[in-house]
């Protein structure tokens, strides 16, 4: 599969298509990975109006797709941009359990459900600024 792949990989049009195939597949992989780990449903939330879950939601595509923006750019192959944005996202997904336990006066998940904007905007500001940091360290 290697063999077939590679020579595509050569050209940059195949090098541009192999990224965004990548990027998109781990984007999907990555919103279903924190659809798992939260008390809400992010989309069905979405659906219903909930502007906290839909800034959240919205901060955490941001954050990813920066986070792969950052290892395309770093690392010459599709390869290594994969890997070093599936460690950005762990490091994302640490934050996000980290913003969860360091804010014990309320329930981040429960007030994002509620359609507590102030909390969706923080989330999604978090997400968002952290994948700044995640993505410099990996360009370094």
């Amino acid at each position: 599969m290697k063999d077939y792949i590679d020579p595509l990989l050569a050209h940059p049009v195949g090098m541009m298509i192999g990224y965004f195939s990548v990027a998109v597949l781990q984007l999907i992989v990555f919103l279903w990975c924190f659809e798992l780990v939260t008390r809400y449903k992010c989309w069905d939330e979405i659906k219903r109006g909930n502007m906290a879950a839909a800034m959240a939601t919205g901060g955490k595509i941001f954050g990813i797709c920066n986070i792969m923006r950052f290892s395309i750019e770093a690392h010459s192959t599709v390869y290594e941009s994969l890997g070093w944005s599936l460690i950005g996202f762990m490091l994302l997904l640490a934050a996000y359990f980290l913003f969860e336990f360091l804010t014990p006066v309320f329930n981040i998940d429960r007030e994002i459900a509620s359609d507590n904007r102030a909390i969706g905007f923080i989330s999604m500001i978090i997400s968002i600024s952290l994948s700044y940091v995640i993505g410099a360290a990996i360009y370094n």
